[in-house]
């Protein structure tokens, strides 16, 4: 018996990059000639593979590393209210919290106005209830591609909260965030929304029990009993420290928050702002913690 003729269907089950070298092997390779016209490069087949495997491996990086935030479809429903900026009450009784954001009664009217009277499609992120039971997932109005979650951020009409879920879901939401900061809509206009300066005692002090948005210089990293500290003052108990459990530390430094290194730098800390020895923030997840602009 012959060998197996290859099915066509073969090199879609082929790993992308395996797939990729291949043809990057076996393609003749043009480069402009100082003649005119197109040439043929002639290349020793080990410098060929070894050239094909950085390049294809290096696509395949990008494309990993532009992978989009999968959501769980949930269905659809019909809004009988808007309670808040993330509230909402819908027809079949449930109550809906839209994920990944904070935002109160001042962005109530901005999410009336992004729904727009329009059906919900809803998809989760994780868990589509939470302790209380209700609904929380990330709602999209109409046919929008974009989530109202989104369109909030982007109006700076609600913040990024402590906790998203997945890198890719929470990069393309900071990123909005972000764009809204820079150009002072919505929330940011308003001096009480900035992002708090980590060194002032008595601002601190006033927002305990709140989330916020903090900003400073870390002067120190240390690590004490389980616990990773980030400190923002030389006296702890003075400014903001930002604590992260040890057992973490390599799911923040898989997704590129690495607390020694941050030392020396100025970064940007959201979460709820708790009073323990000092103003405290505590560090449950890797978006909560970015380098400031």
């Amino acid at each position: 018996m012959g060998p197996r003729k290859a099915r066509s269907d073969d090199r879609l089950r082929e790993p992308l990059a395996a797939s990729n070298i291949r043809r990057c092997i076996a393609a003749p390779w043009p480069v402009d000639d100082p003649a005119g016209g197109p040439t043929i490069v002639h290349m020793k087949t080990v410098e060929r593979i070894a050239l094909c495997l950085v390049t294809s491996l290096a696509g395949t990086m990008a494309h990993a590393a532009e992978e989009p935030c999968r959501l769980t479809p949930l269905g659809t429903a019909e809004v009988a209210a808007v309670r808040d900026g993330r509230t909402l009450m819908l027809k079949d009784g449930r109550e809906l919290r839209l994920v990944a954001i904070e935002a109160g009664d001042e962005s109530r009217a901005a999410l009336e106005a992004a729904i727009g009277g329009r059906s919900l499609r809803l998809a989760a992120l994780g868990e589509a209830k939470d302790r209380y039971g209700r609904t929380v997932a990330f709602a999209f109005a109409g046919e929008e591609p974009q989530s109202v979650q989104q369109a909030l951020l982007a109006q700076g009409q609600a913040r990024v909260a402590a906790r998203v879920g997945d890198k890719s879901c929470a990069d393309g939401l900071l990123a909005a965030e972000r764009e809204a900061r820079r150009a002072g809509r919505g929330l940011w206009a308003n001096p009480n929304f900035a992002p708090l300066p980590a060194e002032n005692l008595r601002r601190l002090e006033a927002e305990r029990g709140r989330f916020v948005l903090v900003q400073g210089k870390v002067l120190s990293v240390r690590e004490s009993g389980g616990t990773i500290y980030m400190n923002f003052g030389r006296r702890w108990t003075q400014a903001l420290t930002a604590t992260m459990l040890r057992r973490d530390a390599r799911r923040f430094a898989a997704a590129g928050v690495e607390a020694k290194r941050l030392e020396g730098r100025r970064v940007l800390v959201r979460g709820w702002l708790e009073q323990r020895s000092g103003p405290t923030i505590e560090l449950t997840a890797p978006e909560q913690i970015e380098l400031a602009e």
